[in-house]
């Protein structure tokens, strides 16, 4: 092995008063990460380009070196599950979220109160493909969380848009209203599937609204979920580069699929079941089996993959939630756990290691920003002091890094 590449999704951040206005980062105990950074150089990186607010599958795509439009994240996501798709299917991503009515629009809540259980996910979802009839086939598929894919099955153009307006490439929240897919184009085949998709959205409401699953959900003080949120309509492979020499440990359907459209080895486990109300109990549970998991990838492929890529989901969550001791505590877990392994397997070795994150999701925020992400890459050099934070990495060696640039400013091969 010669090189292994950790995504620390959303690892990103600004100060915060609960933290004595330091990032999560830079509160967080994590002497691992120094030993690694003490080894190597610093820097920062705007994944895609500076000024642009990137979705994790927009930040992937480029840190691999592609443009933004050699995909889709409806393609990637469908491709990380077990659905099987041929071209001309029309692939989106979709959350389980609540709004008032189909008649106002307003958005409650865009992830159902991220406490939707497997099984909620699972019947209602259960319910949406035996409950509509439409002239065209499709498949709805509840994957983790709020989390699902959707897939209509056919000859379709994918030139349609989502139907929430937060999720315009590149630009900040601009509004909590649900849209109607429109296309983008003057074709009548992105006329048809527009017109398919809305059909199907309002037929989704009514089952949904008064589902006995979300009957009780409202019983219980929970937000329902009763609609989807859908984006990154998609009907192409993506064409993105290969890295046959690599492996991958992923466990959310973006990164898996992303990890087998590039021709990666790609390892997985089955992300635990959310059963009760905790969602973050779950997170916690997740996060430890992911550390775990990546571990025994990194083992297992020591003299069988030339790289590694990691990619570590449950950091991003507290962002979003506005949780920045809950983000503190994650990142000195990760630390204790897998950077610990990495201190004392890739030293030996000879093996480089780049951290770093898809993105910001500053809690103070909550949702992704445009301010770049920290860069760690261990090279094995004659030990300095170094922490490893965002203050730290801006004034590292390694200076201003695009996502498209770091393979090569590290060295790292296809």
């Amino acid at each position: 092995m010669k090189g292994v590449m950790v995504i620390v999704d959303g690892m990103g951040d600004l100060p915060n008063s609960q933290l004595g206005e330091k990032t999560p980062l830079e509160a967080a105990d994590m002497p691992n990460a120094d030993f690694l950074a003490s080894r190597g150089e610093l820097g920062y990186m705007y994944s895609v380009k500076p000024g642009f607010i990137p979705e994790s599958d927009e930040a992937i795509v480029s840190i691999f070196g592609n443009e933004l439009i050699s995909s889709t994240r409806g393609q990637l996501e469908a491709r990380g599950t077990d659905l099987k798709l041929v071209r001309g299917d029309l692939a989106f991503r979709a959350n389980f979220a609540t709004i008032d009515s189909f008649k106002e629009g307003n958005i409650l809540d865009r992830r159902a109160g991220r406490n939707l259980s497997t099984a909620e996910a699972e019947i209602l979802a259960k319910s949406i493909n035996k409950g509509i009839k439409l002239n065209s086939p499709f498949i709805f598929k509840a994957t983790i969380g709020h989390r699902g894919v959707l897939v209509f099955k056919g000859g379709f153009s994918d030139n349609v848009s989502g139907n929430d307006m937060v999720y315009i490439p590149g630009q900040a929240k601009i509004s909590n209203k649900i849209s109607r897919i429109k296309p983008l184009d003057d074709e009548d085949n992105s006329q048809y599937a527009a017109n398919i998709v809305n059909e199907f959205l309002e037929k989704v409401f009514d089952i949904l609204d008064k589902h006995p699953i979300n009957e009780k959900r409202r019983d219980k003080g929970l937000p329902p979920a009763n609609f989807l949120l859908i984006r990154g309509a998609g009907i192409e492979i993506p064409k993105i580069k290969t890295y046959k020499r690599w492996a991958s440990a992923s466990y959310m359907p973006l990164e898996r699929g992303f990890s087998r459209v590039c021709g990666m080895k790609t390892y997985s486990f089955d992300y635990p079941k959310l059963k009760g109300i905790d969602v973050y109990e779950n997170l916690w549970e997740g996060l430890k089996k992911a550390c775990k998991f990546s571990i025994s990838v990194l083992k297992r492929n020591r003299k069988h993959a030339d790289y590694v890529y990691i990619h570590i989901k449950e950091t991003d969550l507290p962002g979003h939630d506005g949780k920045p001791v809950i983000k503190k505590e994650m990142l000195e877990y990760i630390d204790k756990t897998l950077f610990n392994f990495l201190r004392k397997f890739a030293p030996p070795n000879k093996i480089k290691v780049v951290i770093t994150a898809d993105h910001s999701t500053p809690c103070k925020l909550k949702s992704h920003s445009a301010d770049p992400v920290p860069v760690l890459f261990y090279s094995g050099l004659i030990p300095k002091e170094k922490k490893f934070n965002e203050s730290e990495a801006r004034k590292g060696k390694l200076g201003r890094i695009n996502g498209k640039e770091l393979f090569k400013k590290v060295g790292f091969l296809k």
